[in-house]
């Protein structure tokens, strides 16, 4: 029988109208990505100011200037129903490439942005 987990991985945006790109490495023994979710410290900047290229397996699933608000889910939404689904990518020792960009207008702070993947354990 399989498990699932889920897996967190964080960016620390520092600077206005910056790009942070980095890649975040799978546990061996995840199998497949089920779903995605983007959230934040301040879920205000994330919605108004994000956007973000996704890899996963070094296959573009989302495109440059993918808009962060379509990616985060709110409280009111049930738990179980908060993950952008993504069916079931097969992976194996793969890695997820983020290449996330602050756009917006001034006062800035910095904040930190989590990507959250829905994982099945062989």
């Amino acid at each position: 029988m399989k498990s699932q987990v889920k897996k967190r991985f964080d960016l620390k945006v520092e600077a206005a109208n910056a790009v942070v790109s980095k890649t975040f490495e799978l546990d061996k023994n995840i199998t497949v990505v089920k779903g995605m979710l983007v959230t934040s410290d301040r879920d205000d900047l994330l919605y108004t100011r994000g956007s973000q290229k996704i890899e996963i397996n070094k296959q573009e699933y989302f495109p440059e200037n993918y808009e962060s608000k379509l990616l985060m889910s709110g409280i009111n939404v049930s738990p179980n129903q908060r993950y952008y689904d993504l069916g079931s990518i097969a992976i194996s020792n793969s890695s997820i490439k983020v290449d996330f960009k602050d756009t917006g207008a001034d006062p800035f702070t910095a904040y930190r942005v989590s990507f959250y993947f829905d994982c099945e354990l062989d």
